[in-house]
């Protein structure tokens, strides 16, 4: 691996936004459009974290060989962040989504809380450079015990993000690799006639084969209309979604 000066990176200002679910990637990360919208504000001081569950390595063996090769468990990863706004949305990611609004305009904490679903968009920026996490379906709900310490800083609530399987995706998120040059390749796809790949500037699947097992989003998910379809990589040959999966020429 070569050393890389352009791919590094020092936090400069960041973002995180949420998106109906299934929601694709936007065109520019730097100016999101509807209907991403952001959290609101967040901590300078814990800014993002990964953990995870799971992942543990089993050592399989024959009598030749004890150490013939290791499996590992699946593995779950939760983002993290703190969220430094209190209005009901907010509070609603952290006490959970079906938090009623009662009668005298306070919040009710639920007793079975549910946590928000949705698309999450994580931007960090450093100076030109910017660099992503996205999931195209996450369930947010609290990381931690809230713990409100002393009167010299903002308050914050400990925000938990946990990426999950959207659609037919063998990924549950995507990140965006840092000082390359070349195209990135498509993350998702929008109907028309033809269609775009998005996010803007990235490179079409190669072949209908590829694409059934790369991932790609669709927009809209529900059977493209009579017509639509995007053209792979070759710029003739035509690909459509049915609804369940990628399919040759254009929609019917």
């Amino acid at each position: 691996m070569a050393v890389n000066d352009a791919a590094t990176l020092v936090i400069g200002s960041g973002n995180y936004l949420t998106a109906p679910t299934g929601t694709a990637l936007p065109d520019d990360l730097l100016s999101p459009l509807s209907p991403w919208d952001t959290v609101g504000h967040t901590s300078l001081e814990d800014i993002f974290g990964i953990t995870s569950e799971g992942g543990e390595a089993t050592v399989l063996g024959t009598l030749q060989n004890k150490s013939l090769r290791t499996k590992y468990s699946a593995r779950t990863e939760t983002m993290t962040f703190t969220l430094q706004q209190f209005d009901t949305p907010a509070l609603r990611l952290y006490f959970g989504a079906n938090a009623p609004t009662l009668a005298d305009g306070t919040l009710g904490v639920p007793v079975d809380p549910v946590p928000t679903i949705c698309a999450f968009l994580v931007i960090f920026v450093d100076g030109d450079n910017y660099f992503g996490f996205y999931a195209p379906k996450a369930e947010i709900y609290r990381a931690d015990d809230m713990e409100l310490s002393d009167t010299e800083s903002l308050a914050g609530l400990p925000i938990g993000v946990k990426p999950m399987v959207y659609a037919q995706n063998k990924w549950t998120y995507a990140i965006t690799p840092l000082g390359e040059s070349g195209p990135i390749s498509a993350t998702g796809a929008t109907e028309g006639t033809p269609g775009a790949w998005t996010p803007s500037g990235s490179e079409a699947p190669a072949s209908l084969t590829g694409l059934q097992s790369s991932g790609i989003v669709p927009t809209p998910l529900t059977a493209w209309a009579a017509g639509s379809y995007n053209l792979l990589s070759d710029g003739s040959t035509q690909v459509h979604w049915d609804g369940d999966s990628w399919e040759s020429g254009p929609a019917v």
